[in-house]
């Protein structure tokens, strides 16, 4: 059993029929690797029954349940800021509240976390999903990962392990699904080792995927190349204005 502290949370949005299984696997769990943890799931604006669900198993849970809740629905990014921020152990492990990913899987991520290590990150060995997304994650992931340079190979996972100390170094902006790109690209330029564990990812039972709306797609688009533009073209136009200054 791991002697550190351990803050898991889930960001959901509708997602109800997916979170009692989900909160009953995830306390099993860490009851029988961790010493020391806290659930907390961020209801990001649900309008279906995820409120009167989670209330229900906080009740079952006690005080080691905890629950953020927006009352208009920010986006997936605003949900993962919201947990972050409500994060207190020493590292943090999120994933989402819809159930394609596998709690059971996070001690993977535990054995791999050490003292040089500071982020240890899941990939799909498989993803199970229609066909068509399918493709275009995995357009958008080769894409963002050229745009970013970022060298993780599967910035779509949402199945990480953060030491928290690492997060308070940055500040996240995107409201959108652009914060995992904009996390792991941050993450990597603190300079810190990391670590990758490939996972299993499941179909959809319940509810349909935030992301792949029109509307979604495009606010993910527009915040992808803010994005860029601020971290990869400004700082080099300062680079070469101070070089220029430098030279004159």
């Amino acid at each position: 059993m791991y002697s550190y502290g351990v803050s898991v949370f889930f960001p959901a949005y509708n997602d109800a029929p997916s979170l009692p299984a989900l909160i009953g696997k995830t306390f099993a769990v860490l009851r029988e690797h961790v010493a020391d943890f806290e659930v907390i799931v961020v209801n990001d604006g649900s309008q279906d029954e995820t409120g009167a669900v989670l209330l229900r198993l906080q009740k079952e849970f006690g005080q080691q349940m905890r629950i953020v809740t927006h009352e208009v629905n920010r986006g997936y990014g605003g949900a993962l800021r919201s947990g972050f921020e409500a994060a207190t152990k020493e590292f943090v492990f999120y994933t989402d509240g819809d159930g394609q990913y596998d709690v059971g899987e996070l001690p993977k991520l535990l054995e791999r976390m050490s003292t040089n290590v500071s982020f240890v990150n899941g990939y799909k060995m498989e993803r199970n999903d229609p066909w068509h997304r399918i493709w275009i994650g995995k357009t958008y992931n080769q894409f963002a990962r050229l745009l970013f340079n970022v060298s993780l190979r599967d910035i779509d996972c949402d199945f990480r392990l953060i030491r928290r100390s690492l997060l308070e170094l940055i500040h996240l902006e995107s409201t959108s699904g652009t914060i995992c790109v904009e996390l792991v690209r941050k993450l990597e330029l603190c300079g810190m080792d990391v670590e990758e564990v490939g996972v299993h990812h499941y179909p959809r039972l319940h509810g349909k995927s935030q992301f792949f709306r029109v509307k979604s797609l495009f606010t993910t688009l527009f915040q992808l190349f803010r994005l860029w533009w601020w971290l990869l073209v400004m700082p080099r136009l300062g680079l070469k204005r101070a070089d220029a200054h430098t030279h004159s």
